[in-house]
């Protein structure tokens, strides 16, 4: 192209969404999508192995990963489920729990000084004008840490800095997505479970698993993921911070779909060459 050439640029590529827009999920047993926020909430998902967690977990990581105030922070000790994100990931933590313990004291950190920031401010928490990234921080598999591998000291660190950063962590921008395939009190203790703002129960062993993922009681109202048919991969219910659990269907994405989205999305952040 040259200096007097009036040919139009091609448009620059740009992020299609923000940590601070509905995430789309799914949709429901009549038919119609449904949408969370995740900017000012955390999410615990629980169901057996091959019920359809990952498949919600990559919709919420697409999500970050395409949004431009987002700081994405991968944490899968297998490093296999949210691998094929790694490269538009702003960091990945494998299977090593000191990594895990350091990077989690840096998310507390953060979490400290935006509050400090805020109270200096006047202000209770951060919001889409602010200019401030949201931390999504995502956890595939929470007891392979907490519960696992590692010495018991350190695995009692690592969970109590991740109660820490789920109770405190929404108004400062620091969101956790919790996933485990192992949804016992022994791993999600109930006090925990209840500062989740949003719980996905995808199909579980038993009535006390999926109350381990919704609430005590929710089972014994016929809100119980026991009774998902092991077929149905990618159903569950879904508990907001108020209401009624809801049966949806999570969209599916293909490894496919996922590599190519992972791909654009890197080029958008400058991890990897756009061409």
């Amino acid at each position: 192209m040259t200096a007097t050439d009036t040919r139009p640029l091609p448009p620059v590529p740009t992020f299609p969404f923000s940590m601070f827009d509905p995430v789309h999920l799914g949709r429901d047993e009549y038919g119609q999508p449904v949408y969370v926020n995740l900017a000012e909430r955390n999410m615990l998902l629980g169901g057996e192995p091959g019920a359809g967690k990952s498949s919600g977990l990559n919709l919420i990581v697409a999500h970050g990963a395409l949004s431009f105030d987002c700081k994405l922070i991968l944490v899968d000790g297998k490093q296999v489920e949210l691998g094929m994100w790694r490269e538009s990931a702003d960091g990945f933590i494998g299977p090593s729990i000191e990594d895990a313990i350091e990077a989690f004291k840096d998310f507390q950190a953060t979490m400290n000084d935006r509050y400090r920031k805020l109270l200096a401010t006047g202000r209770r928490k951060i919001t889409r004008d602010d200019g401030e990234p949201v931390y999504l921080i995502p956890i595939d598999e929470y007891a392979y840490f907490s519960a696992t591998i590692g010495t018991k000291p350190q695995r009692e660190q690592f969970a109590g800095l991740t109660r820490d950063l789920v109770a405190r962590g929404r108004a400062a921008g620091v969101i956790i997505v919790l996933a485990t395939q192992r949804p016992s009190h022994q791993v999600i203790d109930p006090s925990m479970r209840d500062l989740f703002s949003y719980r996905w129960a995808f199909r579980c062993t038993t009535d006390s698993s999926s109350d381990t993922v919704l609430g005590q009681g929710w089972a014994s109202e016929g809100y119980t993921a026991a009774e998902i048919d092991p077929l149905a991969r990618g159903v569950g219910w879904l508990l907001s911070e108020t209401g009624t659990p809801r049966r949806i269907k999570a969209a599916y994405l293909t490894d496919t779909d996922i590599l190519d989205l992972a791909a654009y999305a890197a080029s958008l952040r400058g991890h990897q060459d756009a061409a």
